[in-house]
């Protein structure tokens, strides 16, 4: 197959503009040479005509030093060695070359670790086996480097042709990757997990479950207002209590319908199940009624692949132990909310399976909610560009014409966008949730009870007011800033005299403020 030459100077790619002028390297340099068909990966790496070496937030520099030969397997193997793995960008090379040409390619050097990672990835996506005998001999490799990506570790699958274990953090039906960042391991670190844990184990229970009552409610609330909703409280509740149930049941797709069933509480107007048709999510032209679309849907004839394969996925990380559970419920959740396997009810699932993932990976304690939703919802731009995040640079290469009933209909095979993408970006969205909900929200909430049930304490003593009393003059002194209105005073507490007043309002401050 002829190919342009492969390291080219530019000071733009595909309308992202180099940090300088200087050769493309790496998968960049392939995506070009071959024009594939996939997304731009999140980095691109850049060979710099000085001795500068650096990193930017979408570009990785290196010298001249490190400039690869300039024919596939050189680009290849800088790939592997300084990008990682780009399962989507690899599947859509190896589909353009024939199996004599990359066999010609692994076999000049068949025990060289990056030839033997090639080796194994073409045969492990294409599900085609290359005319090359088995190893023999040599030492047992990983296949992702854990320098740069995030991999399993427990219960490896050994490859003996190959000599490779393979841990990668999926299966090959669904697999997502996650890049090395400072930022995520700065999360790691700070081991969130047992900071929770030890801020619980100094709570007393009851102030605890009390807590966890209200934080199921609101992130229901939050969950339904992200999609634009407002459900009456006994929606919300129902939702709320499978929020509380999650961890319980294992993921399967009699599970995901059940959910989907407990989300949608008038089935009338939205097809339940699986969709058999397209999906996307966007406008419609006000005048023709024409598509807008944001995001388009996987193939309603891909879910089955991709929803078991998801599913395995799922399965896979669960199981293994040293795996970070927050990467996991980011690739989980995010990979079934990319996929939207539903025509309604995507949303507010794809939000329950992080608390799911959480609690299986028991990261959290069995009836501790995470407000994860009511983080999101205030951070709403934030969650939106995640989100588009992925959709954008798929939206260029899915083909698509409009419906008779104004839907879209998919012309080319689009599977691999939704089974190998590059998570990073969802997964430090997630991160960052995670770390406001445990060092703030859950103890914000926790201080507000305690001092909630002091200023009860006060009240029930000198007053020997009723609960539902102490809760609506509390909600008055908190929406006074500590002081009461004179419409409460002079309706709801007209039974209170001024000093009265004065020496609850003094209370109030001394306890809230």
């Amino acid at each position: 197959m002829e190919i342009n030459s492969f390291s080219q100077l530019i000071t733009v790619f595909q309308e992202r503009t180099s940090p300088e002028k200087g050769y493309l390297v790496g998968y960049g340099a392939i995506l070009k040479a071959y024009n594939l068909q996939a997304p731009l990966p999140d980095i691109l790496a850049l060979i710099s005509q000085k001795h500068k070496q650096y990193k930017t937030e979408e570009w990785i520099v290196f010298t001249p030093r490190h400039m690869p030969e300039d024919t596939l397997m050189g680009h290849l193997t800088f790939a592997l060695k300084y990008e990682g793995i780009e399962l989507g960008l690899l599947k859509k090379l190896f589909e353009k070359l024939d199996a004599e040409e990359i066999s010609k390619v692994i076999s000049n050097e068949p025990t060289g670790q990056y030839s033997r990672k090639i080796w194994f990835l073409y045969e492990w996506l294409m599900g085609f086996q290359l005319e090359i005998p088995d190893l023999i001999a040599g030492n047992y490799i990983n296949l992702v480097d854990e320098d740069i990506q995030y991999a399993c570790r427990d219960r490896l699958e050994t490859s003996k042709r190959h000599r490779i274990r393979n841990n990668l953090p999926g299966v090959k039906d669904f697999c997502p990757m996650i890049r090395k960042t400072a930022l995520l391991e700065q999360y790691i670190s700070l081991d969130l997990s047992q900071q929770i844990k030890r801020i619980i184990g100094k709570i007393h229970p009851d102030v605890m479950a009390r807590t966890s009552a209200f934080l199921l409610l609101k992130d229901s609330k939050a969950s339904y207002a992200i999609e634009g909703e407002r459900p009456p409280q006994n929606r919300a509740q129902r939702w709320g209590r499978a929020i509380g149930q999650a961890g319980q049941t294992p993921i399967s797709k009699d599970e995901l319908i059940r959910l989907q069933q407990i989300v949608i509480d008038n089935p009338r107007f939205t097809k339940m199940g699986f969709r058999d048709h397209e999906g996307f999510i966007g406008e419609h032209d006000r005048r023709h009624g024409t598509p807008i679309p944001d995001h388009i849907s996987a193939k309603w004839q891909d879910l089955d692949a991709l929803i078991d394969g998801w599913i395995a996925a799922n399965q896979k990380l669960e199981k293994d132990g040293s795996f970070d559970a927050v990467l996991a419920a980011a690739l989980i959740a995010f990979g079934f909310v990319f996929i939207h396997p539903f025509a309604d009810g995507n949303g507010r699932i794809h939000r329950y399976l992080i608390h799911h993932v959480l609690l299986r990976k028991e990261y959290i304690s069995k009836g501790i909610i995470f407000p994860v939703s009511a983080i999101i919802l205030e951070r709403l731009d934030e969650y939106r560009r995640v989100l588009e995040g992925f959709s954008r640079p798929r939206l260029n290469l899915v083909e698509w014409k409009p419906t008779e009933n104004n839907n879209v209909e998919v012309l080319n095979d689009t599977i691999d966008f939704y089974r190998y993408f590059d998570a990073t970006k969802q997964v430090e969205f997630l991160y960052s949730c995670v770390q406001q909900t445990i060092e703030q929200t859950i103890p914000e909430e926790v201080d507000y009870l305690e001092k909630y049930d002091l200023m009860k304490d006060y009240l029930d003593n000198y007053f020997e007011m009723p609960d539902k009393t102490v809760a609506l003059l509390v909600r008055f002194l908190e929406q006074g800033r500590g002081q009461l209105s004179e419409r409460a005073r002079a309706k709801e507490f007209e039974a209170l005299t001024d000093k009265e007043v004065i020496e609850i309002e003094n209370k109030y401050q001394e306890i809230f403020q």
